[in-house]
């Protein structure tokens, strides 16, 4: 069904009626009128809770009055299948609007699941799984930042709007929100399959020629802010977008590296936006649109920045046992060269000419790293991609993160020459540019660490501050030799909004706020910094090792990376070794019963605990008297259990439950692995396997057979379960196919 350019925009706040039947969402909105000046009829959505169809404006519906409830939603994000039913997912709170380019940005703060079925159980009858699922859920939409807007596409940037506008020639047929949305930023597009697909083909020989797209409301994981500053009293704003990719979404050490088909983990696109009015003498040409001094900032002259950040692109793996470094392996696969030609391919389709940034240490655990990924960039020769190493600890050695600046110089040629996107001149009652853009850019700096988050950050606010520079002199707000250096209102500004950017893609990632904020919040480092980035580490290990699991099957669920089949097992149970699953409850029996040893002796003692300085024989014979061999027996099962909890750390890791990282833990082939740890009594040194790196690995499944059960503490019964082990191997393979 054909819409006019009216018709395409998207309905906003809802209401849902509810019956054992169906449910009926109609707009809020007053529908507009037809060509005869009558009003149109809403439409209406309906949802049949008895087959599970979708349609649109169906014949015969049920009066609302005759419906049990009605709530008020803000919009749809999908639908979610578990193992009972499916759920319909609705943001039903949202946070006060920004306003942008005249747009309203709001951010999801509240969500509410509903069974599709009328015959669902209720929550205290669900079976275990089904609970265990719809917690993923909630755990997922609640894990990061979910935004969205009704009139804005925030998944494109300023540069790929105007090009769709261009391609579509011009705003009249622009398209719906999801046909304009980014495919790699459209986060819930899984979830919105099932709308999507309605309209698409015959449906009982009957052609469906319906249009569901104003009730499919495109939303982007990531982060936004948007401050209004001044600098020499011209006013203008400051904003920052992040974008986290659909692809290889996941946790800190569950997904890193490159997929087959050569998305990266971590993959985030930042675009740093200001927007600011011309002045008199500089907009002879706006004829239509006078600028109104004294009035808010319209964004007539608007310049862009974009960068984009993702895992070094190899197949590399961090394995979790409990230490605090994880077990690092490469796998050099003969995939390698296509998954990342394939890469570097998207990057410069999209962006142009790529710049590879490379962050990790050059000694050490990180060098393998480094040297891996080097030797991909030299098999794939891709000339339109530039790889520049840059050793962050070692250059910026003594908390000296000004020597950055060494790396914005070794990227300057391409910065000045094509690093930013300017658009000035009329703009139409939508707020789109109706001219040619002054610059594009033409290329795109992609920069990687270990983790692609703390270093890449300090390195990515550098290179942001450096733009804006040469933005804000083009726009004459800067003079010539002035920099943002020399306005510390706006330098506060900058800060802070870079600072908060990087502990949002930081929690998104790795559960915690970023490390080293201080310097990007203060332009240097301190005390205090170094103490929290300490705790920010402690709690990362924390959750990285005992919390992860869950995140990531969250992420899997709600991205569509594993799908129910309803009919077979899911991996729940715990399929490890009796012994294995006592331990820990054994280590904590034993501290128990010594420390109420210890608390018992001191209350029947005669004798207050006093004991002077210097301590003297006679002090101590003051001492309460202990049960020593009560105390020393259960001190050596304490140690007993806690070395086994140790030796054994990765049966102890909670590991993701739906797609278990078989592949990894499987993986006997060549390339580099250190030192195993938390596999038991036997150690291997670190070496490189056969192939383009050395020589082959040996005791990979040696991996597998004691940490099946390792995947099990926090995955289950992997391998068994009817037979969940193996078609958790075959979606994981299929689980970034594209949903086009």
């Amino acid at each position: 069904m054909s819409r006019s350019k009216s018709d395409q925009s998207l309905h906003q706040t809802l209401n849902l009626y509810i019956s054992p039947d169906a449910y009926v969402f109609e707009p809020v909105a007053t529908s507009p009128l037809d060509e005869k000046g009558h009003q149109k009829e809403k439409e209406t959505m309906v949802i049949d809770r008895v087959t599970g169809a979708i349609s649109l404006n169906p014949p015969g519906r049920l009066s609302p009055v005759a419906h049990e409830d009605v709530i008020t939603v803000y919009g749809i994000l999908g639908i979610v299948s578990l193992v009972t039913t499916d759920y319909l997912i609705l943001i039903t709170h949202k946070s006060p609007s920004s306003r942008f380019l005249g747009h309203d940005i709001s951010l999801a703060t509240s969500f509410r699941l509903l069974p599709l079925s009328s015959s669902t159980p209720s929550s205290s009858n669900l079976p275990p799984l089904e609970t265990h699922l719809l917690k993923l859920v909630s755990l997922g939409l609640n894990s990061g930042q979910i935004w969205f807007s009704y009139t804005w596409d925030l998944t494109n940037t300023l540069e790929r709007q105007w090009r769709q506008d261009k391609a579509r020639g011009g705003r009249l047929e622009k398209g719906s929100a999801a046909e304009r949305a980014d495919d790699r930023f459209f986060w819930n597009k899984a979830l919105m399959r099932r709308f999507l697909e309605v309209g698409r083909g015959v449906v009982g020989g009957v052609q469906r020629d319906e249009d569901l797209s104003r009730f499919i409301l495109p939303v982007m994981y990531g982060s936004f802010e948007l401050r209004q500053t001044t600098i020499s009293s011209r006013p203008f704003l400051f904003a920052l977008i992040s974008r986290r990719s659909r692809y290889r979404a996941g946790t800190r050490f569950f997904t890193r590296g490159l997929d087959h088909d050569g998305n990266a983990a971590n993959y985030v696109e930042t675009e740093q936006i200001v927007l600011l009015d011309r002045l008199p003498s500089d907009a002879s040409d706006d004829k239509t649109n006078p600028p109104s001094l004294g009035a808010g900032v319209e964004g007539r002259e608007r310049f862009s920045f974009v960068q984009i950040r993702g895992s070094a692109p190899i197949f590399w793996a961090q394995v979790n046992n409990l230490r605090y470094t994880p077990d690092l392996q490469i796998m050099d696969l003969p995939e390698t060269t296509s998954a990342l030609r394939s890469h570097l391919s998207e990057q410069i389709a999209i962006y142009g000419s790529l710049y590879l940034v490379n962050l990790v240490n050059q000694v050490k655990y990180e060098r393998p790293v480094k040297e891996a990924f080097e030797n991909a960039m030299i098999v794939v020769d891709e000339p339109k991609a530039k790889y520049i190493y840059f050793d962050f600890h070692k250059e910026c050695k003594g908390m000296r993160f000004d020597r950055v600046q060494g790396l914005v110089e070794k990227l300057r040629e391409g910065l000045d020459e094509e690093g930013y996107f300017h658009l000035s001149g009329p703009v139409d009652s939508e707020g789109s540019s109706l001219v040619q853009p002054r610059k594009m850019q033409a290329s795109v700096i992609r920069t990687n660490c270990m983790d692609s988050l703390d270093r890449t950050n300090v390195v990515q606010s550098a290179l942001a501050k450096f733009v804006i520079d040469k933005q804000l002199r083009s726009a004459g707000i800067l003079a010539p030799n002035d920099t943002v250096e020399n306005h510390p209102d706006f330098m506060s500004v900058f800060r802070n909004v870079w600072a908060d950017h990087a502990d949002s893609v930081s929690n998104a990632y790795s559960g915690t706020g970023a490390l080293k904020t201080d310097a990007t919040r203060t332009g240097k480092r301190t005390k205090q910094g170094v103490l929290k980035d300490g705790w920010n580490s402690v709690v990362r290990y924390l959750k990285n090792n005992y919390r992860d699991g869950s995140r990531q099957d969250a992420l899997d669920l709600l991205t569509g990376a594993w799908v129910i089949r309803r009919g077979v097992s899911a991996p729940l149970l715990d399929s490890r070794p009796l012994i294995m699953r006592l331990m820990p409850y054994i280590l904590l029996l034993s501290l128990a019963i010594n420390s109420a040893s210890v608390q018992y002796s001191f209350w029947t003692s005669d004798h207050p605990l006093s004991i002077s300085w210097p301590v003297t024989f006679q002090s101590l014979e003051s001492l309460p008297s202990f049960n020593y061999t009560l105390l020393g027996f259960w001190t050596l099962i304490a140690l007993f259990s806690a070395v086994y909890i140790w030796a054994n750390g990765i049966n102890y890791v909670s590991w993701p439950r739906l797609n278990p990282p078989l592949e990894v833990l499987n993986y006997d082939g060549p390339g580099f692995r250190t030192t195993q740890h938390g596999r038991g009594f036997h150690l291997k040194k670190p070496r490189w396997g056969k192939g383009r790196a050395a020589q082959v690995l040996k005791g990979g499944v040696d991996v597998v057979q004691g940490g099946l059960g390792a995947v099990a503490v926090g995955v289950g019964a992997v391998g068994g379960g009817g037979g969940v082990g193996d078609a958790g191997l075959d979606r994981r393979k299929g689980r970034h196919e594209r949903l086009d």
